[in-house]
């Protein structure tokens, strides 16, 4: 890591401290570690249970990681500039609607012409394109005649761009406070290189610059960029591989022009792993989290789906708070593979870059099905909000306790199920253990039911107890009987 890179780092990882944005459990890239006795600053921040950043202690109670459920085929890649083996998905939301970007490609190699289904034909091999998709719901897609790139002669296509990026298109909706019109929509893309481009509308898109800005990487999957409103920087998650193992690297940048060196993602003691792409996200309802669904790609496996070459692929699911320490505690699949020997073939079930809210209580993701095959798709997974993982008590029950944290709001937001027979009950105490007086685990009401966001009040029972309550640290914690608990909030 040069020294530039390294001060980069550093300021803003301190930065990061000052606001309470990373754990005490994670380290900054360099410099002296946060304080473990000082209580969280959480402010009004939605507080998810994917890490042990607001976790000081569990009792009986896990973190159990939540599997999405099948919603239906988005978009099939059905096209004859498309075909069985388009794939890196990027779903945004901008402009009023949601934009879907893809690589368009078919190679007939990749299919198993003679395990075709009846009335199934290979296309013809076509090159590279980056197509595009939209929707006003994120449930159903369409592809719209644009005219701008020529496919056999003709401009009646969704194809957006045929140039240096068609590979590994992947955009972003700039929230940068100094974006132009011109530039609210950027994205980079490559195989030998990163470029930077932009846009005005999301479909008409200018390199931003001759030469790739990032240049220290392996290109050849779906790189993530974004922009960080908490940090103020650009941000990139890219893959490169080390010591002949696919991983991620960490790269930010003030202006998408000048990125600092990558600094290899730290995934602690977990067992190394090929991980291919890695779909990383500010979570929208916690944007102080990254959330990152890497395919992961066993390379030895024979695949079921009777087509060529070895290896099978699945998504998994990790979080961070700085993008270069990353919790990799949910070894097991996010998406398994499943009951369709299609999918059971290399680098199949890749999770599309975005996590978008369809419903009140619903959000969305995307993951791509049958590469290699003329059935290729993307198929849309529906979560309740918030649902990544949970913290779970079966019917023995158990105890979660929260780090010591300044209480800012006198309302508590919880998202939570239970059974009939379960429920949760809480308590607030001090830094010492003790209940504070009205808000002792017998004072407290019994909650149960199943709730995105149930408003519990939290009123001390004396005055001055009221008055100093956010003045001065404290603990929760949650008694739990068959129950999960996803998300805790306080606002007023």
């Amino acid at each position: 890591m040069s020294r530039e890179t390294r001060r980069s780092l550093v300021r803003h990882s301190a930065a990061l401290l000052g606001a309470g944005l990373l754990g005490r459990g994670s380290s900054p890239a360099a410099g002296a570690p946060p304080d473990p006795a000082a209580p969280l600053r959480i402010g009004g921040d939605l507080q998810l249970f994917v890490d042990d950043y607001f976790i000081e202690s569990l009792d009986g109670v896990q973190l159990a990681l939540q599997q999405p459920r099948p919603a239906g085929t988005a978009i099939a890649f059905n096209q004859p500039w498309e075909g069985n083996v388009s794939s890196y998905v990027t779903v945004l939301h901008g402009g009023g609607k949601y934009r879907m970007y893809y690589r368009g490609v078919n190679l007939p190699e990749y299919s198993n012409a003679g395990a075709l289904k009846p009335g199934e034909v290979l296309l013809p091999k076509n090159e590279e394109v980056t197509c595009y998709a939209e929707s006003g719901d994120g449930v159903r897609w369409e592809k719209p005649s644009l005219g701008i790139i020529a496919f056999n002669g003709s401009k009646a296509n969704n194809i957006i761009h045929d140039g240096v990026a068609r590979h590994n298109f992947a955009p972003f909706v700039d929230t940068h406070p100094g974006a132009t019109a011109a530039n609210r929509y950027k994205a980079v893309g490559g195989a030998r290189g990163l470029f930077a481009f932009h846009s005005a509308d999301g479909i008409h898109w200018q390199q931003s610059s001759p030469a790739p800005v990032i240049t220290d990487g392996a290109f050849d999957s779906l790189n993530i960029p974004f922009y960080d409103e908490r940090r103020k920087q650009y941000v990139a998650i890219y893959r490169d591989f080390r010591q002949g193992v696919r991983t991620v690297k960490y790269a930010e940048s003030p202006d998408f022009q000048a990125w600092t060196s990558g600094v290899w993602a730290d995934y602690g003691d977990t067992p190394p792993e090929q991980l291919y792409t890695n779909a990383t996200t500010p979570y929208f309802r916690a944007p102080q989290i990254y959330l990152a669904f890497p395919k992961r790609f066993i390379p030895w496996l024979e695949p079921l789906g009777n087509v060529p070459g070895k290896g099978v692929s699945e998504p998994v699911f990790m979080t961070s708070r700085d993008g270069i320490h990353w919790d990799r505690r949910f070894m097991e699949a996010f998406v398994r593979p499943g009951r369709d020997p299609r999918n059971w073939v290399h680098r199949n079930n890749m999770m599309a870059c975005g996590v978008h809210q369809t419903a009140p209580d619903e959000m969305s993701l995307y993951i791509l099905r049958h590469y290699n095959w003329p059935s290729a798709h993307v198929e849309r997974l529906t979560m309740r909000l918030d649902g990544f993982v949970s913290a779970h008590a079966n019917y023995r029950g158990g105890r979660l306790t929260t780090k010591p944290f300044l209480l800012d709001g006198a309302n508590m937001v919880l998202n939570f199920a239970t059974s009939a027979a379960g429920g949760i009950r809480y308590e607030v105490i001090d830094e010492h253990g003790y209940a504070l007086p009205g808000l002792g685990i017998e004072q407290t009401r019994p909650l149960y039911g199943d709730f995105i966001d149930r408003k519990v009040e939290m009123q001390p029972a004396k005055r001055n107890e009221r008055s100093t309550l956010g003045s001065r640290p404290v603990r929760l914690r949650f008694h739990m009987r068959d129950a999960d608990l996803f998300s805790v909030k306080f606002e007023n």
